[in-house]
């Protein structure tokens, strides 16, 4: 057999296990993570934007929802992304003449790093990682083959990821203002770059469009994270998850980052070291999650497997054994970190045993220490609280039921409540948190409310002192949920006020999304 066709022929066998993987790796105890239950919700909703993301996502979740969105049909799509940006990585490996040893290096990050729950979680991260490598892929070839079709689908590739997420435009003028630093500037003089760009634009102003008429929700959104979340970011805690992220294959990307920035052979993929360095200060600058710099790597991890690869060919060749086994090594005692192998309280003993526990893994939003990393947290609890939601929605005489208005403080227990609210035997449920605002009815005729929160109302919450009657009916009792203690609370028999002061709060948060 030609040894093209083996290397080929073992790139797609790499992407197959990629692909299969990570269904054996999830313990059946857990269910979807909250943030699922919001995108597939917003396939119920179909638009060319949403308060929190572009719409692609949604496309993806509404093939899923047609399949009847069962686990498989939700999780195939982050796996399938996962092994096409794999498959990428091995194609530039490829193109530079690397072998069996360097496919399996570029390999290793997708099976053992933090890519591994990043590709098998149906958020938006995962388009955003994929066009974030599809972006250099395509001017990485471009350099290398002069041809202009890379141009056209570099333009493709940003408009579609700007139709995914919206920090694809970090990369994107990262990248472009780091070919402005090489010889490659010349790509700027090219006219098929700017009919590419048009065609970029053209994709992405459906988005534009939407996001106007809507008041640019997405300032909103990155004010509240900036708020809520980013505002306790800081540089060192960063660099330091810039490391620990890719533990297991740290010496890949970093000996990657080196080729491209310093080495003689690497000079014609310059630009992708400098785009590398520009993502990272404009992350700090903005505080940015750690995670959010996830798509800069896997082009670097395909550089530096080539590179160590060539630099063990004749020399040092026992060190591709150190180099695997440290990876496998470290990748297989941190697993349990990335994917949710076994139950809660299993993990839980694993991660003080083994000391995992002191790890940055385990702070939360709330920026305190918890016994489960919170992603891990947040894929328990959802059905069972459904299911309680439901037991005390049909308590109810038919009569009340259909006046009986059922309201989640945020999108998550919505979004959870909508996806097994046909199980649970309840109506459509609503919220006024993120996208759910925009979903709300314009007018209502309530006799009953059932509220899903964690406390009760204030006494200052007019809508709320409408009911006679306010019992709480049932909570949920799961010790390393994060909504531990979500309450169903029944209010009955609502007054005449109650319908128009609701029309007119509800029109009043939804202006301030609409011309």
């Amino acid at each position: 057999m030609k040894p093209e066709k083996y290397l080929q022929q073992l790139l797609y066998i790499l992407v197959l296990i990629k692909i299969i993987l990570p269904f054996f790796l999830q313990n059946s105890f857990y269910q979807l993570h909250r943030d699922e239950y919001l995108y597939l919700a917003e396939a119920h909703h179909m638009s060319w934007g949403f308060m929190e993301v572009p719409p692609l996502l949604s496309v993806f979740a509404w093939i899923s929802n047609l399949f009847g969105a069962g686990m498989f049909w939700i999780r195939i799509w982050p796996d399938l992304f996962g092994a096409f940006t794999f498959l990428l990585a091995g194609k530039i490996i490829l193109s530079l003449g690397g072998k069996t040893f360097a496919l399996i290096l570029g390999w290793l990050p997708f099976i053992l790093d933090g890519y591994m729950r990043l590709f098998f979680l149906f958020m938006p991260n995962f388009l955003d990682v994929f066009f974030w490598t599809l972006i250099a892929f395509t001017l990485i070839r471009f350099v290398q083959t002069k041809k202009n079709k890379w141009l056209y689908w570099f333009g493709i590739a940003t408009g579609l990821g700007m139709m995914s997420k919206y920090s694809v435009a970090f990369f994107t003028v990262s990248i472009l203002v780091s070919i402005l630093l090489t010889k490659h500037r010349t790509v700027f003089t090219n006219k098929h770059f700017y009919y590419a760009s048009l065609i970029a634009f053209f994709i992405f102003l459906p988005n534009i469009i939407w996001q106007y008429n809507h008041r640019f929700p997405v300032i909103t959104h990155m004010d509240e994270l900036q708020q809520e979340q980013l505002k306790y970011n800081d540089a060192s805690g960063f660099l330091k998850s810039q490391l620990m992220m890719n533990f297991p294959c740290v010496f890949i990307w970093i000996t990657g980052l080196i080729y491209v920035l310093f080495f003689a052979h690497g000079e014609t993929s310059r630009f992708v070291g400098w785009s590398y360095l520009f993502v990272i200060l404009l992350l700090i600058v903005l505080r940015g999650k750690d995670y959010y710099a996830l798509g800069v790597y896997p082009v670097l991890f395909a550089f530096g497997a080539y590179q160590l690869e060539k630099a063990t060919s004749v020399r040092l060749r026992w060190t591709r054994y150190a180099m695997l086994v440290f990876s496998f090594s470290l990748g297989i005692f941190g697993m349990p970190l990335t994917m949710p192998l076994a139950k809660p309280q299993t993990l839980v003993k694993y991660y003080e045993k083994t000391g995992l526990n002191k790890t940055g893994s385990f702070k939360w939003e709330d920026q305190q220490i918890h016994p489960l990393p919170q992603d891990f947290a947040d894929m328990m609890g959802w059905k069972e609280l459904a299911m309680k939601a439901g037991a005390v929605y049909n308590s109810l005489a038919a009569d009340e039921r259909d006046k009986t208005f059922v309201y989640c403080r945020g999108y998550f227990s919505a979004g959870a409540l909508n996806y097994y609210r046909k199980e649970a035997g309840l109506p459509e449920v609503y919220s006024d948190n993120a996208s759910f605002l925009l979903w709300m009815p314009d007018k209502y005729d309530i006799k009953n409310l059932i509220l899903v929160g964690h406390t009760k109302p204030d006494k200052d919450d007019i809508v709320f002192q409408q009911f006679e009657r306010v019992t709480v009916k049932d909570s949920i009792h799961i010790p390393l949920f994060r909504e531990n203690g979500m309450k169903i609370i029944l209010f009955e028999h609502a007054n005449d006020s109650l319908n128009s002061i609701v029309t007119r709060g509800v029109a009043q948060l939804k202006s301030k999304f609409q011309r």
